[in-house]
C-alpha cells in the first residue's frame, strides 16, 4: 500500500460505542481522506511519501468550531465586562460601522485563522460581514469553513444601502460556492435587527443555494421583549415566520422553554452554544442536557474573540461539560463523552459536514496530533481527561483535507508575525481615533 502521509505508531482517539484510545496506532492517508487506520503491528507492508511519527502524541479528529466571528479579533479586549446589549449598541456596531471593510476582515480573520489552527480547531463556522476578504483567509490558511455572510436592516459593513442586503450575499454565495473547503452560509443577524419579512428572504436564499442558515437566538433573557410581536418567544417568532427545518443552525439557545425545544426538535434544527461567551456577557447557561435528551444536534462554539476573548474550542469544551452539571445541579450532566462529541463529530454534522469530525476510513484527513506527555495530561485513564484537562497549546501537528498546516507549532501556510505586525497597525488606528 502506498500513502501519502503515514502517521505511524500513535495514540488513536476513535469513536465507537464510546469515544476509546487505540494504541501504538496509525493512520495512512491518500489525497485528502483517511485510507486506513488501525494497530501499527497490522499496518502491513506500505511506502509513503511523508511519515510523521506519532510516538508520545495523540491522533484525534480536528475540533469543529460551530460559531465565531473571526473578523472581530481587531476587537478583542475593546468593552468588556458590559450587557449584551450595552456591548452591541454602544460600542460594536459603531466600531464596524468605522473600521471594518474587506481588507480589515482579511488581515483579522487571519489572525483568527492562527489562534484556531494552533489551538487544534480545524472546521470554523463563521458569521460576519465583507466575507469575501474572510473567504480569501481561509483558502490561504488551509482551514475548513462554513462561512456565513451576515445580513441585517441597517447599513452594515460592505452592504451600505440594506435594499441590497440580499443580493450581495446571493452573489457571494455564487463566488465560493465550488471551493473544495468553503461553504457559504447565510447569516441573518437576529430576530431584533431583521425584520420578519428579512428572516424570510434570508431563508428562502439558503433554501435557492441549498446552503445553512445561521441566526442569533434565544440569547439573553430580554430578548423577547425586542421582538415586533408580543407573547411569542424568539423561538415561537420563526417557527410563526415558516423558516425552521433541517438546515436552519439556532446560535446560542440560553433562553429556551420546553415548548421552545419540542418546536426545534419537531423542525430539527440544530443548535450551537457558545459557553465562554455567555459566561462573559452574562447572558446564561444553555440547557444542553434537555437539548441532548431531545436529539438536538448540538455543537459548540467560541463566539467572536470580542465576547470570548479566546478562540480555543478545548476551553469550550471544558466549560461546556462543568456548566451542564452546574445549571443542573447534576455531576451525571454533561458526560465528557458527549460534550467531546459535540467538539467534534456531532458538531460538524450540526453544521451539514458528514464526512468530518471522526477517525475512520474514508472521512476527510481532518487530524491533529496532540502531545499528552505532559503533567497535567498524565495518566490517562481514559478519552475523559480530554475533556476535563486538554487545552489547545498542546497540539503539536494540524492537518486539514490531507495537508500538514502546521508541524511541530510551526504554521506553514501563513507567516504570523506579519500577521498580527498588521493587526496591530489597524488596532493603533482605532486607538487615534478613540483619543
Amino acid at each position: 500500500m502506498h500513502y501519502d502521509i503515514l502517521i505511524k505508531d500513535c495514540k488513536v482517539l476513535q469513536k465507537k460505542a464510546d469515544w476509546a484510545f487505540l494504541d501504538h496506532g496509525y493512520i495512512g492517508i491518500c489525497g485528502n481522506r483517511i485510507a486506513s487506520i488501525g494497530l501499527q503491528a497490522d499496518s502491513g507492508t506500505y511506502t509513503c511519501d511523508r511519515e510523521i511519527n506519532g510516538s508520545g502524541l495523540c491522533a484525534m479528529p480536528g475540533l469543529i468550531n460551530g460559531h465565531a466571528h473571526n473578523g472581530m479579533t481587531l476587537f478583542r479586549g475593546l468593552a468588556d465586562d458590559l450587557p449584551l446589549m450595552t456591548w452591541l449598541t454602544d460600542h460594536i456596531f459603531p466600531a464596524e460601522a468605522r473600521f471594518v471593510n474587506e481588507e480589515m476582515v482579511y488581515w483579522c480573520t487571519k489572525l483568527a485563522c492562527a489562534e484556531l489552527i494552533l489551538s487544534g480547531t480545524t472546521t470554523v463556522a463563521d458569521a460576519y460581514y465583507c466575507m469575501d476578504g474572510a473567504c480569501r483567509a481561509y483558502d490561504e490558511s488551509g482551514i475548513r469553513a462554513v462561512a456565513g455572510h451576515g445580513i441585517i436592516d441597517f447599513p452594515a459593513p460592505g452592504v451600505p444601502d440594506p435594499a441590497c442586503k440580499i443580493d450581495v450575499v446571493d452573489q457571494f454565495i455564487d463566488r465560493w460556492y465550488h471551493h473544495s473547503r468553503i461553504t457559504p452560509a447565510v447569516f441573518a443577524h437576529s430576530p431584533y435587527t431583521c425584520s420578519g419579512e428579512t428572516i424570510q428572504q434570508a431563508r428562502h436564499l439558503a433554501k435557492k443555494h441549498n446552503v445553512p442558515f445561521f441566526i442569533h437566538l434565544a440569547e439573553t433573557k430580554a430578548e423577547t421583549s425586542l421582538l415586533p410581536v408580543e407573547n411569542l418567544s424568539p423561538v415561537a417568532y420563526l417557527k410563526s415566520l415558516q423558516v425552521l427545518d433541517e438546515q436552519v443552525i439556532l446560535i446560542h439557545g440560553v433562553w429556551l422553554s420546553e415548548t421552545d425545544i419540542d418546536i426545534i426538535a419537531k423542525h430539527h434544527c440544530s443548535v450551537i452554544t457558545c459557553p465562554r461567551s455567555n459566561m462573559q456577557l452574562g447572558s446564561g447557561i444553555a440547557p444542553v442536557e434537555i437539548l441532548l435528551q431531545k436529539n438536538i444536534p448540538l455543537g459548540l462554539g467560541t463566539d467572536g474573540p470580542a465576547s470570548n476573548n479566546r478562540l480555543d474550542l478545548f476551553a469550550e469544551i471544558d466549560a461546556c461539560a462543568k456548566l451542564a452539571k452546574v445549571r443542573d445541579l447534576n455531576p451525571v450532566h454533561g458526560m465528557a463523552q458527549t460534550i467531546l462529541s459535540m467538539g467534534t463529530h456531532m458538531g460538524a454534522g450540526g453544521l451539514g459536514l458528514d464526512d468530518v469530525g471522526l477517525l475512520k476510513k474514508g472521512q476527510l484527513a481532518d487530524i491533529i496530533l496532540l502531545n499528552y506527555n505532559v503533567p497535567h495530561l498524565t495518566p490517562m485513564y481514559s478519552p475523559d481527561l480530554l475533556v476535563y484537562s486538554g487545552c489547545g497549546g498542546q497540539v503539536q501537528t494540524v492537518l486539514v483535507d490531507g495537508k500538514i498546516i502546521m508541524e511541530n507549532r510551526k504554521l506553514l501556510t501563513m507567516e504570523i508575525d506579519n500577521i498580527m505586525a498588521k493587526v496591530n497597525d489597524l488596532a493603533n488606528h482605532i486607538r487615534k481615533n478613540k483619543r
